[in-house]
């Protein structure tokens, strides 16, 4: 066999790093958090609330109209564009009032299943209203660009994913 042609070894980092996955292998011995430092770990710890997410969707849907009439300086695709984002944006608020400020959600805190069934019922009533406003859009919006309306309601529920990457970065 050619030494040149000898597959090679694998780096020691690699044989370590196995060999700590095999079974039986021990653990680090977990050492639980005093009472101060978990309180430390969650100050640093920034909050998600669903309150600060309709914010930013607001905040980008109304950017973006702005934005879209500023350019094109065509009224009709800025509030095509401006409705888009609110077809988005205003279920959102209603789901987030519904999760964190009704009744229902006062009443239903502290049981796993029955949070989360309210969490899917919110969600049901978003799609609906987002389904319901996008059926009117036509009658309420004069001279309804669709492909406006789309990208603006695209753009604000593109807001989710950036909260994530926002988030998951800190």
């Amino acid at each position: 066999m050619d030494v040149d042609n000898a597959p090679a070894a694998l780096p020691e980092t690699a044989a370590t790093t196995a060999d700590a996955w095999e079974d039986g292998a021990q653990e680090p011995e977990f050492k639980p958090l005093t009472r101060e430092e978990a309180e430390q770990w969650r100050a640093s710890q920034p909050e998600l609330t669903p309150w600060r997410v309709v914010r930013v969707q607001w905040l980008v849907g109304l950017s973006l109209a702005a934005l879209v009439g500023l350019v094109t300086r065509q009224v009709p695709i800025a509030w095509s564009v401006l409705y888009g984002a609110a077809a988005a944006a205003l279920p959102t608020s209603l789901m987030a009032w519904g999760l964190t400020s009704s009744a229902l959600a006062r009443n239903l805190a502290g049981r796993v299943e029955t949070v989360f069934m309210n969490f899917v019922l919110w969600e049901g009533v978003k799609i609906l209203l987002t389904v319901i406003l996008l059926w009117i859009a036509p009658r309420i919006v004069p001279n309804l660009n669709w492909l406006a309306l789309v990208a603006g309601l695209v753009v604000v529920l593109k807001v989710y994913w950036f909260g994530f990457v926002i988030q998951a970065r800190r």
